[in-house]
Protein backbone atom coordinates (compact mmCIF):
# COMPACT_ATOMS: atom_id res chain seq x y z
CA UNK A 1 0.00 0.00 0.00
CA UNK A 2 2.69 2.30 1.13
CA UNK A 3 4.32 1.79 -2.89
CA UNK A 4 1.10 2.24 -4.06
CA UNK A 5 0.33 5.77 -2.03
CA UNK A 6 3.92 7.31 -3.42
CA UNK A 7 2.95 6.65 -6.75
CA UNK A 8 0.02 9.29 -6.46
CA UNK A 9 2.24 12.23 -5.13
CA UNK A 10 1.98 15.21 -6.96
CA UNK A 11 6.11 15.32 -6.69
CA UNK A 12 8.21 12.89 -7.80
CA UNK A 13 9.38 10.29 -4.86
CA UNK A 14 12.78 11.42 -5.52
CA UNK A 15 12.33 15.03 -5.00
CA UNK A 16 10.27 14.29 -2.53
CA UNK A 17 13.00 12.82 -0.01
CA UNK A 18 15.54 15.37 -1.16
CA UNK A 19 12.82 17.71 0.48
CA UNK A 20 12.75 15.90 3.41
CA UNK A 21 16.52 16.26 3.68
CA UNK A 22 16.51 20.18 3.04
CA UNK A 23 13.79 19.73 5.74
CA UNK A 24 16.77 18.32 8.02
CA UNK A 25 18.99 21.35 7.03
CA UNK A 26 16.91 24.27 7.76
CA UNK A 27 15.93 23.06 11.40
CA UNK A 28 19.74 22.39 11.39
CA UNK A 29 20.50 26.30 10.37
CA UNK A 30 17.22 27.36 12.91
CA UNK A 31 19.56 25.42 15.54
CA UNK A 32 22.54 26.69 14.70
CA UNK A 33 21.13 30.77 14.50
CA UNK A 34 20.09 29.92 18.41
CA UNK A 35 23.57 29.06 19.30
CA UNK A 36 25.11 31.82 17.61
CA UNK A 37 22.16 34.44 19.31
CA UNK A 38 23.06 32.85 22.55
CA UNK A 39 27.10 33.55 21.79
CA UNK A 40 26.07 37.46 20.52
CA UNK A 41 24.02 37.25 24.11
CA UNK A 42 26.55 36.16 26.31
CA UNK A 43 28.96 38.30 25.39
CA UNK A 44 26.95 41.99 25.13
CA UNK A 45 26.29 41.96 21.29
CA UNK A 46 22.85 42.68 21.21
CA UNK A 47 21.74 43.63 17.72
CA UNK A 48 23.81 40.71 16.34
CA UNK A 49 21.75 38.41 19.54
CA UNK A 50 18.66 39.59 18.13
CA UNK A 51 19.60 39.39 14.45
CA UNK A 52 20.43 35.23 14.88
CA UNK A 53 17.12 34.94 17.35
CA UNK A 54 15.42 36.34 13.93
CA UNK A 55 17.54 34.34 11.65
CA UNK A 56 16.62 30.85 13.45
CA UNK A 57 12.73 32.06 13.43
CA UNK A 58 13.33 32.57 9.50
CA UNK A 59 14.62 29.38 9.22
CA UNK A 60 12.20 27.38 11.04
CA UNK A 61 9.68 28.99 8.74
CA UNK A 62 11.28 28.04 5.47
CA UNK A 63 11.57 24.65 7.29
CA UNK A 64 7.70 24.36 8.24
CA UNK A 65 7.31 25.88 4.23
CA UNK A 66 8.77 22.90 2.74
CA UNK A 67 7.54 20.63 5.66
CA UNK A 68 3.68 21.78 4.82
CA UNK A 69 4.11 21.92 0.43
CA UNK A 70 5.51 18.08 1.36
CA UNK A 71 2.70 17.33 2.91
CA UNK A 72 0.50 19.07 0.77
CA UNK A 73 1.19 17.58 -2.20
CA UNK A 74 0.79 13.72 -1.05
CA UNK A 75 4.13 13.09 0.71
CA UNK A 76 5.11 12.62 3.95
CA UNK A 77 7.28 15.39 5.54
CA UNK A 78 9.48 14.29 8.79
CA UNK A 79 10.46 15.89 11.86
CA UNK A 80 13.95 16.40 11.47
CA UNK A 81 16.15 15.50 14.48
CA UNK A 82 19.45 17.63 14.82
CA UNK A 83 22.75 17.28 15.75
CA UNK A 84 26.11 18.79 16.00
CA UNK A 85 25.21 22.63 16.34
CA UNK A 86 28.57 24.20 17.56
CA UNK A 87 27.57 26.70 20.49
CA UNK A 88 31.73 27.98 20.87
CA UNK A 89 32.88 30.48 19.14
CA UNK A 90 36.08 32.88 19.07
CA UNK A 91 34.72 35.75 17.19
CA UNK A 92 32.00 37.20 16.05
CA UNK A 93 33.31 37.56 12.87
CA UNK A 94 33.61 33.87 13.02
CA UNK A 95 29.99 33.56 13.63
CA UNK A 96 29.24 35.74 11.19
CA UNK A 97 31.68 33.32 8.55
CA UNK A 98 30.23 30.32 9.57
CA UNK A 99 26.51 31.45 8.77
CA UNK A 100 27.69 32.57 5.14
CA UNK A 101 29.08 29.37 5.17
CA UNK A 102 25.79 27.52 6.07
CA UNK A 103 23.86 30.11 3.73
CA UNK A 104 26.14 29.28 0.94
CA UNK A 105 25.56 25.15 1.60
CA UNK A 106 22.10 25.74 1.82
CA UNK A 107 21.77 27.34 -1.90
CA UNK A 108 23.51 24.38 -3.47
CA UNK A 109 21.21 22.56 -1.97
CA UNK A 110 18.12 24.20 -2.90
CA UNK A 111 19.81 24.59 -6.36
CA UNK A 112 20.35 21.02 -6.69
CA UNK A 113 16.84 20.19 -5.74
CA UNK A 114 15.91 22.56 -8.89
CA UNK A 115 18.10 20.39 -10.89
CA UNK A 116 16.57 17.55 -10.11
CA UNK A 117 12.90 18.70 -10.22
CA UNK A 118 14.30 19.63 -13.84
CA UNK A 119 15.04 16.53 -14.97
CA UNK A 120 12.25 14.93 -13.42
CA UNK A 121 9.99 17.42 -15.01
CA UNK A 122 8.04 18.18 -11.63
CA UNK A 123 7.29 21.68 -12.47
CA UNK A 124 4.83 22.07 -8.98
CA UNK A 125 7.83 21.98 -7.10
CA UNK A 126 9.94 23.99 -9.29
CA UNK A 127 7.85 26.70 -9.20
CA UNK A 128 7.32 26.34 -5.39
CA UNK A 129 11.48 26.52 -4.90
CA UNK A 130 11.56 29.65 -7.03
CA UNK A 131 10.57 31.27 -3.54
CA UNK A 132 13.80 29.88 -2.00
CA UNK A 133 15.90 30.51 -4.49
CA UNK A 134 15.46 34.04 -4.31
CA UNK A 135 15.63 34.17 -0.82
CA UNK A 136 19.00 32.38 -0.39
CA UNK A 137 20.39 34.89 -3.01
CA UNK A 138 19.45 37.45 -0.03
CA UNK A 139 20.31 35.69 2.48
CA UNK A 140 23.55 35.04 1.48
CA UNK A 141 23.89 39.37 0.73
CA UNK A 142 23.06 39.77 3.64
CA UNK A 143 25.93 38.13 5.39
CA UNK A 144 28.38 38.87 2.99
CA UNK A 145 27.27 42.99 3.71
CA UNK A 146 27.83 42.09 7.92
CA UNK A 147 31.18 40.74 7.24
CA UNK A 148 31.99 43.74 4.60
CA UNK A 149 31.51 45.94 8.43
CA UNK A 150 34.17 43.84 9.72
CA UNK A 151 36.69 45.04 7.51
CA UNK A 152 35.39 48.71 7.78
CA UNK A 153 34.98 49.05 11.71
CA UNK A 154 37.48 46.28 12.75
CA UNK A 155 37.11 43.82 15.71
CA UNK A 156 38.53 45.12 18.46
CA UNK A 157 36.46 47.49 21.37
CA UNK A 158 34.57 50.37 19.93
CA UNK A 159 34.85 49.13 16.37
CA UNK A 160 32.98 45.59 17.76
CA UNK A 161 30.25 47.78 19.18
CA UNK A 162 29.37 50.01 17.03
CA UNK A 163 29.26 47.35 14.23
CA UNK A 164 26.97 45.59 16.51
CA UNK A 165 24.84 48.47 16.28
CA UNK A 166 24.76 48.70 12.56
CA UNK A 167 23.61 45.06 12.32
CA UNK A 168 20.06 45.84 12.64
CA UNK A 169 19.94 47.74 9.46
CA UNK A 170 21.68 45.27 7.24
CA UNK A 171 18.68 43.26 7.94
CA UNK A 172 16.35 45.92 7.21
CA UNK A 173 17.99 46.93 3.93
CA UNK A 174 17.15 43.43 3.28
CA UNK A 175 13.65 43.50 3.48
CA UNK A 176 11.20 43.18 0.70
CA UNK A 177 9.89 46.01 -0.70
Amino acid sequence: MKDLVRQKLSIHVEVMDMLNKQIEKEAHSSSAYLAMASWCDHNALSYSAQFFYDQSLEERGHMMKIFRFVNDNGGTAYSPEVKNVIHDFKSLEEIYETALDQEISITQSIHNIVQKCRKLNDFTTENFLQWFVKEQMEEEQMMRRALELFDLMGTDGLGLKLLDERIPQIRESNLPD
